[in-house]
């Protein structure tokens, strides 16, 4: 079973995500700050982080920041959940350290075809 973190402080968002992994079969923990994503990750081991940017405490570009520089943490896939969805918006998150780049409202079948990718 594939153990997914969703990090997000939107509650709503939080709670769909879940949903939907649930739905197929992910076991999900959940977030509401970067902070906490931390030390969730390194107490349950997740197979993917669904992260959002803009979040209290530590956003989304700190957090992964920290996760990549710590070598027991780097090789996480880490897919950016966000609403920035401007012209380069996608490129500036990738080159930041993100895996993957799922833009905000969440399209079902893009989400799975991102994650799909991910954890192959």
């Amino acid at each position: 079973m594939i153990k997914a973190l969703v990090a997000e402080d939107n509650p709503v968002n939080r709670e769909l995500l879940r949903e939907l992994l649930e739905a197929r079969g992910y076991t999900v923990f959940e977030a509401c700050n970067g902070e906490e994503a931390l030390d969730l990750i390194e107490a349950m081991r997740p197979d993917i982080l669904l992260l959002d940017l803009g979040m209290p405490v530590l956003d989304g570009f700190a957090t992964v920041g920290k996760i990549r520089n710590n070598p027991r943490l780097a090789k996480l896939p880490v897919l950016a959940v966000t609403a920035y969805a401007m012209r380069g918006d996608r490129e500036r998150i990738l080159s930041s350290g993100f895996d993957g780049y799922l833009a905000k409202p969440i399209h079902v079948d893009a989400l799975f075809e991102e994650l799909n990718r991910l954890l192959s």
